[in-house]
Parts: C-alpha cells; sequence; structure tokens
C-alpha cells in the first residue's frame, strides 16, 4: 500500500472548535481512551466534509477501522450541528437588517431513477432541498433542514415555517419565480415573458434581480465543503450534516483558511 500527504484548507479556529467540543463531550461521557485523540478525531471529521474522502481512505490514513471511522466522524457531526443557529436565532439576527434573501438549493444525491421523491424535476437530478437565508450582503444566516429534492422551494419555505415567520417580524423578504404565492413579506418579480412585460415591470425585474442575486454567495459557502457536492450517505444524515457546515462556514464572505492541515491518505 502507498501513502501520499493530502491537505485540508480549513481554519485553524474550526479545528479548534471542534476539537473543544469533542473534549468536552470525553469529559462528560467519562471516556479514559480512544484510538485518537481529540485533534485528530477533530481533523479526521473536517477532512470527511472538506475533501469528501470516503471512510476507507479516512481508515487507512489515520490507522484505525471503518467502523471507527464513521462513528469518529458521526460523533463530530451531531456535536457541530448542535451548534448551529436555529431559525428563531437567525430570524432575531435578521430583525437588525433592512431586508433578507431566500433561495432554495439542490444538494445532489447518489439515487437512481425509481426514487422520484428525490427527484428534482426543475434541476433535473436526484436530491435534497435546502433553504437558506441570506442577509443583504450575501452572507449565509440560516439552512433549513433537507426536504426531498421532489418538493418545491415554496412549499419547502411554507413547511420550515420561514414565510409566517419573517411575515410576523415584519421583515422583507426577497426571493426568485419560484416562492410565486408564497404572499406575506416575500417579493418576487413578475412573472411572464420579457417582451410581454410592460416597462415599469421590466425595471422592477432588474432591479429585484440585482437584490436576488446575492444569494448565490450564500449558496456559495456550502459548495468549498465536498461531501455536500454529491452526498452518498443516507438521507437521513444530510440535515446534520449540512448544520455541521453551517457552524464552520466562514465568518464573511470571500474568507480563506488561515492555515492548511497535512492528513496522510492512500
Amino acid at each position: 500500500m502507498l501513502v501520499y500527504p493530502s491537505s485540508v484548507d480549513v481554519s485553524s479556529s474550526a479545528l479548534r472548535l471542534l476539537a473543544a467540543r469533542l473534549r468536552e463531550h470525553r469529559r462528560a461521557l467519562g471516556t479514559r481512551w480512544r484510538r485518537l485523540s481529540a485533534g485528530r478525531q477533530a481533523l479526521l471529521a473536517l477532512a470527511h466534509l472538506r475533501n469528501g474522502q470516503p471512510y476507507a481512505q479516512l481508515a487507512a490514513g489515520f490507522g484505525i477501522g471503518t467502523t471507527t471511522v464513521y462513528r469518529y466522524i458521526t460523533e463530530a457531526v451531531e456535536l457541530l450541528a448542535a451548534l448551529a443557529p436555529t431559525f428563531a436565532e437567525a430570524v432575531r439576527a435578521a430583525s437588525r437588517k433592512a431586508y433578507l434573501i431566500l433561495d432554495g438549493t439542490l444538494l445532489p444525491i447518489d439515487r437512481i431513477a425509481a426514487d422520484r421523491p428525490f427527484y428534482s424535476g426543475k434541476r433535473k437530478k436526484h436530491g435534497m432541498n435546502v433553504q437558506v437565508i441570506a442577509d443583504p450582503k450575501g452572507r449565509l444566516l440560516w439552512a433549513s433542514p433537507a426536504l426531498a429534492g421532489a418538493v418545491h422551494d415554496v412549499r419547502a419555505a411554507h413547511e420550515h415555517g420561514v414565510i409566517d415567520a419573517l411575515t410576523d417580524a415584519g421583515i422583507t423578504c426577497w426571493a426568485d419565480k419560484g416562492y410565486q404565492g408564497a404572499g406575506g413579506a416575500v417579493r418576487t418579480p413578475y412573472r411572464g415573458r420579457w417582451d410581454k412585460l410592460s416597462t415599469s415591470q421590466q425595471a422592477v425585474n432588474r432591479s429585484h434581480a440585482k437584490i436576488r442575486a446575492l444569494v448565490e454567495q450564500a449558496v456559495a459557502t456550502l459548495k468549498p465543503w465536498r461531501l455536500l457536492r454529491k452526498l452518498r450517505c443516507s438521507t437521513t444524515r444530510i440535515t446534520s450534516l449540512v448544520q455541521a457546515v453551517l457552524t464552520l462556514r466562514p465568518a464573511g464572505k470571500g474568507s480563506l483558511p488561515d492555515n492548511v492541515f497535512d492528513v496522510s491518505l492512500f
């Protein structure tokens, strides 16, 4: 077997945060000894989330079994997910913003054509629907639990209580045409062919598009985590993975990692 060095482009603050949580968790459990220290376990979980490395490669690189890798990563992900901001916390933070931007993104999964509930007709592939809320600067504030990809954006927003909560809080929310009919505080562009819209409607749609385009920066916060680019795990675990990434997201758009950690993998 050959071993080569790999790297994880994650900030050292993320590693310290997760390692500290793991140490606290171990003390609470009364754990005396494990195959990996809290710091190495944290590095293992970050390597899986950031690089999308499969369990077998991580097991070989860290010198432990694949079952242990699964248990260690699951434990770390659950601890991170518990730290993610709740929707209520996001709404409180948003109350100080001029407005919010709402959008849905599809996280691809490995499902076959027979799995119709997970197939998104809009994006023509299988996946999980995740709703995201961004502030006026395009920073990610909140990501919803994952629903099957066949669920339409406006229905997903209603199921998560997003529209009612923002309306009750009096927070204006900008969204695309997928949220037509949402009502409340949601503002959507005019529908119809461009040449059929009036001059004033075209101007409104152009202004709306400029504002809403910033949500792509929030969605892009999730994309560097390669595990989310093609999820091959159980769909019941995807919400925890998204929440873990939400906890680890950079503080501001365009943030770069302040350290790169080396990992030996096959």
